[in-house]
């Protein structure tokens, strides 16, 4: 498929053939795309973990004070990024 990309998304794309990792635009497209979808699938399940958890809240079951909360989501976050 041909597409005729505006320049800066030419150029995003051309930056990353000259990285030797793609071979054409296809292969920089294809990857892009499915981490988007990657990234759908992880975003509808975080979004799932929060409604049950205001599904249990609404249903009195006890939760975490946000303080505790918050620390655990600060320390996973550091835990995940990259060294």
């Amino acid at each position: 498929m041909s597409y005729p990309f505006p320049p800066d998304v030419a150029a995003l794309v051309r930056q990353q053939m000259a990285t030797g990792r793609f071979a054409s635009e296809d292969q920089v497209l294809r990857e892009a795309l499915e981490r988007l979808a990657d990234d759908a699938v992880e975003d509808d399940g975080d979004l799932a973990a929060i409604l049950e958890g205001l599904d249990e809240v609404d249903r009195g079951v006890p939760g975490i004070p946000l303080e505790e909360a918050r620390q655990m989501l600060l320390q996973n976050l550091a835990e995940d990024k990259p060294a």
